[in-house]
């Protein structure tokens, strides 16, 4: 339930970096009254002023965009859906639900979602990592004439999330996937014996067999002793034996 809580927070988090224009910002200006804020998200530029008038404008053409804007949107969309599955096969696997079946079927289930939940929380971190490189990249670069942006609050949210999800995920698979496979090992079919072992079971087991060696006599004892022996194997006792 914790590892569920957790991997269910990162999600929200990462799925909320979508709608917040922060990936990037910059403030350009040097008199307070014309100083503007310039931000970013994957769907629009926006820029404000100091009055708190903003004006954003949405990317004009899907076609004209870079190869590395179209890569990082498809990379967050994916990380949101494969979070939204990896839920729902985790509530279906979960013990306290009780809707997967048997408990084998349940780890299954559960170990299914765990791994889900980190491909979704490797998916963020390559997004929000990959766009951090760029910003920093540009930023530091003395040749880049452009305006230059710093990072926003959207990229450290969803580092915060992936994390989350990474951990949660692991540790879910983790404890699911070896009740699962453990439960798997224990159903192998045994291996059945040879002909040569079974031979060599059946005859170390008869009693009659003839490959049993006879012992030799350690101890030759008197003509009374051997009486005696001989009274034992006939199996004949007197009352006197039996009290």
């Amino acid at each position: 339930i914790g590892c569920f809580v957790s991997c269910l927070a990162g999600w929200i988090l990462v799925s909320s970096t979508l709608a917040i224009e922060y990936w990037t910002w910059s403030e350009v200006g040097s008199v307070v009254l014309t100083t503007g804020n310039y931000f970013s998200n994957l769907w629009k530029d926006c820029v404000s002023d100091s009055t708190g008038v903003s004006d954003c404008k949405e990317y004009p053409s899907m076609l004209g965009l870079p190869v590395f804007l179209h890569s990082v949107r498809a990379l967050s969309i994916c990380s949101v859906i494969l979070g939204f599955f990896a839920g729902v096969l985790t509530l279906i696997g979960m013990k306290c639900t009780k809707i997967g079946g048997s408990e084998l079927a349940n780890a299954r289930v559960t170990f299914a979602g765990g791994i889900t939940y980190l491909a979704s929380g490797f998916a963020g971190l390559i997004v929000y990592s990959w766009w951090g490189n760029k910003v920093r990249s540009e930023f530091v670069d003395p040749n880049f004439k452009a305006q230059k942006f710093e990072i926003g609050a959207a990229v450290f949210i969803g580092w915060g999330g992936s994390i989350l999800l990474v951990t949660g995920g692991f540790v879910l698979s983790f404890f699911s996937g070896k009740e699962g496979l453990r439960s798997t090992s224990k159903k192998r079919p045994r291996r059945p014996n040879s002909s040569a072992t079974a031979r060599t079971r059946r005859t170390y087991m008869m009693p009659n067999s003839s490959r049993v060696t006879p012992m030799p006599q350690l101890v030759q004892g008197s003509r009374g002793g051997r009486k005696i022996r001989t009274t034992r194997t006939t199996g004949t006792y007197s009352r006197d034996d039996f009290v």
